[in-house]
Formats: C-alpha cells, structure tokens, sequence
C-alpha cells in the first residue's frame, strides 16, 4: 500500500475475540472542556411516546461526560463531526452517519469540529430492541452500529421537536414514525474502532486516535508504552482479534470519511493520510468495507 507500518502478522489465523470487560473511556487528547449530559431524564421516552428528540450545539473540543440510560439512543450531527466512545468501540460520526447504541451502554461524546448534535431517544423493553424491528432482526441492534443518513432521515430529525416539555402532537408522532421507519431502512456501515482493555493498549490506541496520520512504525508507537513492539502485537491479536495495521486502518477509515464531509478529493485524503498514491488508498477502502471509495464517501457531504 506504499505505507511502512511496522510489525504486522495479518496472514496468521486470527483467533476468536475473548469477552472484554467494559472500561470507562478516558477523555482523548485536546479536550477544553468537559460537560455533562443535558437531563436526559427530561427527554426520556415512553410506551406512549417512544421516541423524543434533542438538539444541542457544542464547540470543538466539548466533552459530554460518560453515562448511560436505560433507552436506546441515536448520537448523529448535521453539521461538524463527533467522536462516540461507547462499550468497547468509538467512533467518528460526520454528517452522513448515524451511530446507534442500546440501552444501558455507557457512553462519551467528544466533539471534534463544531457540531450541531441531534440525539434520538427510543423507547425500549426486555422484548424488543431496535427502531421497532421484528424479532428475527433484532439481534443486530443489541449492539452498537453506524448507520447511513439518508437525506430523508437528515430533514425528519431536524424537524422532530425538541422542547423538553412540549407535548406531543399529531405532526410529532406522524414525524417520529417516519423517523423510526428511516432508521430501519439505514444501511449499516462497517466503521467503527474496537478499543481495548489492557492499559498499556489503550494508551498506544487513543495515542493514534489523537493523531491518525502519524507514519510511525509499530516499534516506534510501542516504545511510548513502554513494552515492545512483539508485546504490543500479541496484545492487538488477543485483546482486540486483529493486527495493528488493520486496526489503524480503520482510524483512517473514520478519519478519512471526516475529511470527505469537509469536501477534501480522494487524491488530497490519500496524501494526507500517508498513502503513497490514490490506489494504494483505494485498494485499503475497497478491501475494508467491500466497496469503492466513490460509493463509500459519495454520500459523506
């Protein structure tokens, strides 16, 4: 791919992911201000009322601190980019995604370009998990997922009330069905950034997330952490399933989709990221999300 990434072992059978225990994220590199959530209780959804919005414009750099609800939640900005770190995972969500997390998962936004942040709240129970979804489909939305934002879904959610105490009326619930329906048609999205538990791991990992187009080998990243880089691959195999190298290139998957929101060609992101030439960038979205990248980041803007 024209990159000198270090140690990798991407040939050798990849082992299946042990459980990992949930760590609370630490705030990333940058942050210059941390908040809390605005009194999600005042939003929270209802039987009678299963989905309410929220609308919230926060300056580069904001950190919502972690907490969690019992509801399901849509995190998603019409306009700048967000980092979503939630359970095990993060993600970077630009205009043209969506992230959806389940009830219960403990969460933390960082705003990473100004952002006009729209949350959906969604009523959940011990039977049914997702946008209203059947049974038979539900197993997927009990975990984490990107989500595509169709321009239909974009207009609903900048259209949902978002007052605490308004109540509801025949144009809310018939917008809040739309909505519901919108999200179960989205395609999901193969994006998201798997983080580990080891201390050690999770520091090299926020490390790179903090500066993803840093060329530095593997050796050079582990020598922060103070373990070797032999250390550094075995831990990426057995806490996270994987290499470094297919690790960061889902960083620079999510970077670059940022980017792209920001109208950037594919020739300016490749360079930028460190790719030596525009296929060698193409060849690394094709093979990571089964796609072009004209069809990956078409609808980025």
């Amino acid at each position: 791919m024209g990159r000198a990434d270090g140690v990798d072992t991407a040939d050798a059978a990849t082992p299946a992911r042990p459980e990992r225990p949930r760590v609370a994220p630490p705030a990333p590199p940058g942050v210059r201000q941390s908040v809390p959530p605005v009194d999600p209780g005042r939003f929270a959804p209802t039987p009678a009322r299963p989905l309410r919005a929220k609308f919230r414009h926060l300056s580069a750099d904001t950190l919502i601190q972690p907490h969690a609800h019992p509801w399901a939640q849509v995190a998603l900005s019409l306009s700048g980019v967000i980092r979503t770190t939630a359970g095990a995972g993060t993600y970077l969500v630009p205009p043209s995604r969506a992230l959806w997390i389940p009830p219960g998962v403990e969460h933390v936004v960082t705003v990473v370009e100004d952002a006009d942040l729209h949350t959906l709240y969604l009523h959940q129970d011990a039977h049914h998990v997702g946008p209203d979804v059947v049974p038979a489909q539900q197993a997927a939305w009990r975990e984490c997922r990107v989500l595509e934002v169709s321009n239909l879904l974009r207009e609903l959610v900048r259209h949902l009330p978002t007052a605490p105490d308004q109540p509801p009326d025949e144009r809310e619930r018939h917008l809040a069905a739309l909505t519901l329906d919108e999200l179960r048609r989205a395609r999901p999205v193969r994006l998201g950034i798997d983080l580990p538990a080891d201390k050690r791991l999770r520091h090299l990992c926020e490390a790179v997330l903090a500066d993803p187009s840093r060329l530095d080998t593997l050796d050079d990243w582990a020598r922060e952490t103070g373990a070797s880089a032999r250390t550094v691959a075995r831990l990426f195999r057995s806490e996270l399933g994987t290499t470094f190298v297919r690790w960061r290139e889902q960083v620079l998957l999510a970077k670059a989709l940022t980017l792209a929101a920001r109208g950037r060609p594919m020739g300016v992101i490749a360079a930028e990221l460190g790719y030596a030439s525009a296929s060698a960038f193409s060849a690394m979205v094709t093979r990571s999300v089964g796609m072009p990248p004209s069809r990956f980041f078409g609808q980025a803007g």
